[in-house]
């Protein structure tokens, strides 16, 4: 559903661009569903948002047989560049020569990252697309969780039990 890529800030700094693609009625939902969840976040562990763009222009693209006016919106989300990638690249590269202490440093910070997520937030976030490929690493190897489109809030009364498939399979 969406693409990250590498681009500068207005401010020289590197950051990374998450382009969320055009699906008609989806757009503003997942948008805003992202943006609110990425900018209440304030931890270490997380991967923090920089700015973001909605946008909508008047382009002529061709539709059936004909080049027609219309709407093309695009929306980013502008996160923090983290170097080092993410952790599953370095999960199934034996060669990655990861040391003990940096493994263990890896795995304590995913545990404070979603300690602060389900204990110190009130109501708590649980991510719900937690794998390696959502977890950043940092220029010196700290984690950050990232990808929280799919995550929900929940209050502590509640008991949620869901059907539905969402985030990876």
């Amino acid at each position: 559903m969406c693409g990250v890529e590498q681009g500068v800030h207005e401010s020289g700094e590197i950051i990374a661009v998450k382009l969320l693609h055009s699906n008609p009625g989806l757009d503003d939902m997942l948008f805003e569903k992202e943006f609110r969840n990425a900018a209440s976040l304030h931890h270490e562990n997380i991967v923090r948002l920089v700015g973001f763009c909605h946008e909508t222009r008047r382009e002529f693209v061709l539709y059936k047989t004909e080049t027609i006016f219309a709407d093309s919106t695009r929306i980013v989300l502008c996160f923090k560049y983290m170097p080092n990638g993410s952790l599953d690249s370095y999960l199934f590269d034996e060669c990655s020569g990861l040391d003990w202490p940096t493994r263990y440093a890896i795995i304590k910070g995913i545990c404070e990252g979603l300690k602060y997520l389900h204990e110190e937030l009130e109501p708590p976030l649980y991510h719900l697309d937690l794998k390696p490929a959502n977890v950043l690493l940092d220029d010196n190897m700290m984690p950050k969780l990232a990808d929280f489109g799919v995550s929900r809030f929940f209050g502590q009364e509640q008991t949620q039990i869901t059907g539905s498939c969402i985030g990876t399979l």
